[in-house]
C-alpha cells in the first residue's frame, strides 16, 4: 500500500426491492403486481434492509481521515480504480466476480449483509470485522489469497478477464457454431454455448455442467489451470461432441475460432453488456491470466 492514506471503495448492486420499486412507482403498487402472481413482497424488503444496514455500517467502519466512494455494480466498467484503493463490495459472491476485472492487484475484502444465508464464497466477511480488516489491509497485515483469472484475447488489444467463467456464444443464446482446438485436437461444434471456468468458477455456473454432465475438474481457486465445457454439443454429420470438456493447463492455450454470422459474444462473470464480439472469423486465444485477484481472507 501507498503511504497515503487509502481510498475505500463501496462496491453494490441495486437490490430486487429497489428495483421492484423503479418499475412500479410505489411500494403499494409492487405488492399488488407480486400478489397478482402469488408473492409477497416482504422478503424482499427484508434483504433490502439487510443490504441497507450493512452499506451504512460499511461507511462508518472507514476511518474518518481516509476517504471513499461508493459504486453500484452497472458503473464499475466507467469507474476509475486507483492503486491505493482498498475495493469492499457488499453483497453477495457473484458481485466480487463481478468487479475483479477491472481491478489491477489492489485489495478486495468481500463482505456480506446476510452471514446467515451468504455461501460466503468470495463475501466471506461479516460487517462487524470491517474495521479490522480495513487498518489490516492498509498496513499489509491480512492474509490474501490470490485467486486466478482466465482471460480470453481476440487481438488487436481486445481481452476479457473473468474470475468465473468466459462465455462464447450467441448473445441470444441461440446455437453457437465455432473451432475449438485444445491439446492438439479440432473439432467443429454447434452447441449451447463454451464455458471456462477457473477453481473459482468451477464452484458456480461449471458446477451445474459438471453435475448434469458427469465430467468433473478438480482444481483449486489459486491453481494456474482451467476447464473448458461445452454446453450441449449437438453430433450431426458436420459437428462433433468429442471435444466436450478439458482442462487448460498452466502456460496452455486453448483456441475458440468463431463461426457465427453475426450476434456473437464473449462475456464475463454473467455481465453481458460488457461483451468481446465474437462473430465469424473473430479466433480467441484463452489461458490463464497473469492477473489475480487479491482476496482478503
Amino acid at each position: 500500500m501507498s503511504s497515503l492514506n487509502p481510498r475505500v471503495v463501496l462496491v453494490s448492486r441495486e437490490t430486487e426491492y429497489a428495483a421492484l420499486l423503479a418499475n412500479h412507482g410505489t411500494r403499494g403498487q409492487a405488492e399488488f403486481f407480486l400478489s397478482t402472481r402469488g408473492q409477497k413482497i416482504e422478503g424482499l424488503e427484508v434483504r433490502d434492509a439487510l443490504q441497507s444496514r450493512a452499506l451504512t455500517a460499511a461507511r462508518n467502519a472507514i476511518p474518518e481521515d481516509w476517504s471513499f466512494v461508493q459504486v453500484m455494480r452497472e458503473d464499475l466498467s466507467r469507474f476509475l480504480f486507483s492503486d491505493n484503493d482498498i475495493i469492499v463490495p457488499v453483497g453477495q459472491d457473484g458481485l466480487v466476480a463481478n468487479l475483479a476485472k477491472y481491478l489491477d492487484g489492489q485489495l478486495v475484502v468481500g463482505v456480506t449483509p446476510d452471514p446467515v444465508s451468504s455461501e460466503g464464497v468470495l463475501a466471506r466477511h461479516s460487517v462487524d470485522a470491517l474495521p479490522a480488516l480495513l487498518r489490516g489491509a492498509a498496513h499489509a497485515d491480512v492474509d490474501i489469497q490470490a485467486r486466478s483469472m482466465v482471460e480470453a484475447n481476440t487481438g488487436e488489444g481486445l481481452s476479457l478477464l473473468a474470475l468465473n467463467e468466459l462465455f462464447f456464444g450467441h448473445r441470444s443464446h441461440q446455437s453457437a457454431r465455432y473451432v475449438v482446438q485444445a491439446g492438439g485436437s479440432e473439432e467443429f461444434q454447434s452447441s449451447s454455448g463454451l464455458i471456462v471456468a477457473t477453481g473459482t468458477g468451477l464452484t458456480g455456473w461449471a458446477k451445474s455442467i459438471m453435475t448434469a454432465t458427469h465430467r468433473s475438474f478438480e482444481i483449486s481457486p489459486e491453481d494456474s489451470r482451467a476447464a473448458f465445457f461445452a454446453r450441449e454439443p449437438w453430433p450431426s454429420r458436420t459437428s462433433g461432441c468429442d471435444i466436450a470438456a478439458g482442462e487448460i493447463a498452466r502456460d496452455a492455450n486453448l483456441t475458440v475460432l468463431s463461426r457465427i454470422n453475426e450476434g456473437g459474444v464473449i462475456f464475463a462473470d454473467g455481465i453481458e453488456q460488457d461483451f468481446l464480439p465474437f462473430d465469424w472469423g473473430v479466433e480467441a486465444q484463452v489461458h490463464v491470466s497473469d492477473k489475480r485477484l487479491s482476496l482478503v481472507v
